[in-house]
Order: structure tokens, then sequence, then C-alpha cells
């Protein structure tokens, strides 16, 4: 089952320089000598590992997650039809402190649909289950990245090679055309395998794997992005046959048992059953299976078909273990004194191999930069996952921060939930409750987060007749690609507003300029200072104008120590009370953090 995508794109992005003993060369990479073990101990100095702490610990601010949480229980409601999701739980953190941990919700509420009424028929009071923060579910999709980081510490041990084909380990998949098809285009969805097939309709396991021999790619590898099950599950068989090991008993030796993940494994037992979000009353025509309630087996058609272990779907875990695995990816790959990957091989999950197919950037397994579902989480190194029952993990090494959010909302049916706005909300205060602290002084022009909406913020007629004026400031941006900032004038003479240009600039690196006056996509999230030549005029208007499009937003825009000086004489001065106080704001505002 793929996920659910969005229809547009983000702006593409520059090939991130690999970590040390790691080169990318015209797509092809190759990995200096690494230890053989990936679950080797490792010092405890710098292992960061969990412990519950408050917001104030953790470096975030507290009302933004009471505002993630009280987002997040909207959409137990109709959104707008219906409830997104029957529940959920919901997990924030920054270094090594979860500062939020909340259930919502029920994770068993319906018993089954009827389609007549486009109704949830629901179980009994006494039979119903709240969520829990212990509540496992089925991550579908998510368990992709499993699959992913069992690969890449193949690569470490030698027995596989990124850019070596497929076909070289299993000479069988290199019939219909795919002889060419690499490992990393298995890991980057650019094989050009399309997204699924039904695997469910084939009778034995040999039909099954028979279909994926036959299987021809839709466009030539490495020509196209097109997110595909069937590429996580070749990858699946590929391990398995390097190893010789199923992929369920490499979860549990190789990631679980060393970083004590009790509660993520594929096919869990009967007993956790009562501690498991219940999934949909799979039927045909919108399942591909008659399977009634799905409760504690594996929602996945193609992965139940498979025994319920695939590379693409089956694990099921709970939010605690999945915010261990996110710090230990933020930590470079270890945990604790337990080690499952080296640093620069973490590093290939966040670095962008598909710079060639702009909006779709993605790491070695992990997504790289989607708004659609990080919200303004979503910088060029934040990754995560989907997956198509509700559930995401999303991890911004930008701000050492992670969030886990594990809804069930194809409960009690599939054609019940639309869009991501669940995610992208959590995402969005997240990433606000990391604070933008003011560049000088104790406030600074904040722009908002709000979608479709133009926000101005202009100074007071300035005479800058004597010539030489010029605009000082601090500038610090993070718009979603088709979102932007524009510095603007508006002359004594009337007319239009027309863009001005600047250059930005922060310490250590070289100076940038902005010929069209506009500030967009992603800067860091540090402050620049900037300064711009001003034309003479009796009462010169300045004014930044942002501007947002109707889907997602980047973190947002802040303006600071504004300064307008002509010749010796300071015309404008922000810290001025009395300037400060003829500032017209229009959706900006001023702000601490």
């Amino acid at each position: 089952m793929t996920d659910d995508v969005p229809g547009t794109t983000a702006a593409g992005l520059t090939r991130r320089r690999l970590g040390i003993g790691a080169m990318a060369l015209g797509g092809a990479l190759a990995l200096g000598p690494l230890p053989a073990n990936p679950a080797a101990a490792a010092p405890a100095a710098g292992r960061t590992t969990l412990r519950y702490g408050s917001a104030e610990r953790a470096g975030l601010l507290p009302e933004h997650l009471g505002l993630l949480v009280a987002d997040a229980e909207t959409f137990l409601g109709p959104s707008p039809a219906h409830p997104w999701y029957a529940g959920a739980v919901l997990l924030a953190g920054r270094g090594g402190t979860v500062a939020l941990h909340r259930p919502i919700g029920m994770a068993v509420r319906y018993a089954a649909y009827d389609e007549k009424t486009d109704t949830g028929v629901e179980f009994p009071a006494g039979r119903q289950l709240p969520m829990a923060e212990d509540t496992v579910f089925d991550l579908a999709s998510v368990s992709k990245l499993f699959t992913s980081l069992l690969a890449v510490q193949q690569l470490e041990r030698g027995t596989v090679e990124l850019e070596r084909p497929v076909a070289s380990y299993l000479p069988e998949f290199g019939a219909a055309g795919k002889q060419e098809v690499t490992i990393r285009q298995l890991l980057t969805h650019t094989s050009g395998l399309r997204a699924w097939i039904p695997l469910y309709d084939a009778p034995a396991y040999e039909d099954k794997l028979r279909l994926i021999w036959n299987e021809a790619p839709l466009s030539p590898p490495g020509t196209a992005y097109l997110y595909s099950d069937l590429n996580l599950i070749s990858l699946q068989l590929v391990l398995e046959r390097v190893t010789g090991r199923p992929l369920d008993v490499l979860l549990r030796e190789q990631i679980t048992a060393p970083l004590g993940l009790r509660r993520t494994r594929y096919n869990p037992p009967a007993s956790w059953k009562p501690r498991i979000a219940a999934t949909e009353d799979a039927r045909r025509p919108w399942s591909g299976l008659d399977r009634g309630l799905v409760w504690g087996e594996v929602h996945d058609e193609n992965a139940y078909s498979l025994g319920g272990v695939a590379g693409h779907a089956g694990v099921f875990s709970c939010a605690w273990d999945l915010a261990v695995l996110a710090r230990t990816l933020l930590n470079g790959g270890a945990y604790g004194r337990t080690r499952i990957l080296r640093p620069r091989s973490v590093e290939l999950m966040f670095t962008d191999f598909n710079t060639g197919f702009p909006g779709d950037e993605h790491g070695l397994g992990f997504e790289l930069y989607q708004h659609w579902y990080m919200g303004a989480m979503a910088t060029p190194r934040t990754a995560g996952h989907t997956g198509f029952t509700g559930t995401c993990l999303v991890l911004d090494p930008t701000t050492d921060s992670f969030l886990v959010v594990l809804g069930n909302s194809v409960h009690p049916v599939r054609t019940w939930r639309s869009g991501s706005a669940p995610r992208v909300a959590a995402g969005t205060h997240l990433a606000r409750a990391v604070a933008v602290r003011p560049a000088e002084g104790r406030t600074a022009w904040f722009s908002g987060l709000a979608n479709a909406t133009t926000a101005t913020l202009a100074l007071p007629p300035l005479d800058t007749s004597s010539g030489g004026a010029r605009l000082r400031c601090a500038l610090w941006w993070d718009t979603e690609p088709s979102d932007a900032l524009v510095l603007e004038a508006l002359t004594d003479g009337g007319g239009s507003w027309r863009p001005l240009p600047f250059t930005t600039w922060r310490g250590g690196e070289e100076s940038r300029e902005h010929p069209d006056g506009t500030a967009a996509g992603w800067s860091g999230r540090v402050w620049h200072r900037l300064t711009a030549d001003l034309p003479a005029d009796r009462r010169l208007v300045l004014r930044w104008r942002y501007t947002t499009d109707r889907l997602y937003v980047g973190r947002g825009a802040y303006v600071d120590a504004l300064r307008v000086e002509a010749g010796d004489a300071v015309v404008f001065d922000g810290a001025r009370p009395a300037d400060a106080a003829r500032v017209t704001a229009a959706g900006w505002r001023p702000s601490a953090d």
C-alpha cells in the first residue's frame, strides 16, 4: 500500500557534500572501509539517550506544544466530513528530552464500516479501547525505514554496494529490462518500477516472486522518480539473499534488540492485541482482500500475503521506540553504548541523492524536505517518512528535534481520511516551539505562519533625498519554496511598489546578492545581516511583504535592528521607541522568540 502523496512539489536543492569517507561523483558513491559489526559498543560520551522532561528543559516553548495537542484533537472530529483518525499518540522532543507524549482518542472504536450509510459501526462502550502512551501501531510504509537501515548496515559490511545492479545479487531480478537497476535506485525510488502490483492475487510465494521478476520498469532506471513498494520488497529479497536470514530476524538482531526496542517487530503475538490500534474493516471493493476488521495483523494486503514480513510494510511499533530510533540517528547512529551505524553512514540518509528530481528529495530510505507532511519542520536536511495507516516520523538535525505522530486513520475505512493536515499541523507547531531569539534587543518582527496570506511591515515615509542612503537590518527567513519575502520601495511620486535589491551575509560566508529583492527558501535558520542602497526621494516608503500560498508554510521570516542612514544622519532607527511606533504592521508582530 503506497502512502498518500501531495500534488505539489518543492524547489530543487544542490547535492550536499557527503561526510568524510564518502564521495558522490555523478551519482556514484564509494564508502571507505567500515567496521563489520554495526551493533558494536560505542563510547558513552555524547551518546544521548532519552528521558522525559519539561518543554523548557528541551529548549522548546510550552505554549506551542500545547497548540500541537489542541490542533491534533480537532482532527478527532469532522475533517472535513469524517474524523481523520479515531485516535493518535503524539510524541515530540529535542535533544535528549521527550517534552510531549500524549495519547488522544480511541485505539479501537469501530467493529465495522457500513458502506450504505457511510458510517462506522461502533463497538459497545465496554469493548472500545482508548489510546495509551504505549499503544502499538501498524507503521505501514514507515517500515521502509527499517529495511533501509538494514541495507545501509550491509553497505558498511561490504556485502552490498550502492551502485551495483540488483541483479548481481538476485539474477532473477534482471529480467524484463531491470538488469541495470541499482541498489541506490531502490533506496531512492528511481528504479522506474511502478508503485505496486497485487502480489496478493498470486497463490503461492514463488508466484509472487515471479510477478516481481517479470515486472518491467515504466521508465529507464535513473530517469524518473516514482515512489514504489516494489523497490523495498526487492531490497528485502537482496538482504535475505546476501545475509541468509529472513527480514524479521535481521530486524531483531541488528536493530530492535541492540537498541532495546521491545515493542517493535513484525507479526506481533496475540497477547499484544489489547495494546494495538485497530485499522480497517477490510473488504472489497476498497480493499484488495476480504478480511473484516484488521486488528493485530498487518493492514497492507501485499505484506499480509507475504506472511506479514515485507520490506515495504509490516513493522509494528510504538511512539517511544520510534523516538529512540530517531535519537539514534540524530546521534549519528549510536544510542547509549550501542552503535548500529557509523556517522558517515547515517549521513547518507540525510543527503539528497535525487537532485535531478526537484520536489522528490530523497536520502537512502528517508524522504527529505517534504512540507506536505513535515510542515514548517521541513528543511533540506529534515528526514522522515509516512505510513498509509496514518503514521509518520520526522527528524530535524538542524534543531535536533524529532516528531512522532501515530494515528489509526484507516479505522474504520481508508476513504474517510484525506490529505495530511494533522501531520502538517504537528510539524509546524513543533517547528514554532523552537525559539528564534531576536538578533538584538528584546523583540524582532515576525511574519507569522498563516497560509494564503500577505503580511506587510512598512517603515514610515523617510527623506533620503540627500542621496547615499542605506538600509541595514538583520534578516532571518525560511519559506516553503513557493512562498517569498520581498523588500519593496514606494517613492513620493506614487505609482506601484517595486522590488528593492539587497545583499545578505553572515559570519564566515560570502555575501549573497538578491537582485530581485526577494528572499525565499532555505537560509540555514540563522540571522543574516542585510544592506540595501536606497533611492534618493523626499518621501520614500520601505516595506517587507511576506506572501504564502494556500498549501504549506515554512518557519516564516523575522526582521530586526532596522536602521536607515543617509550620510552621517540616522533617518530611522528601530531601537528608538518613537521610530518603532511609526512602523505599520499588517500580519507581522513583535516577537521575543
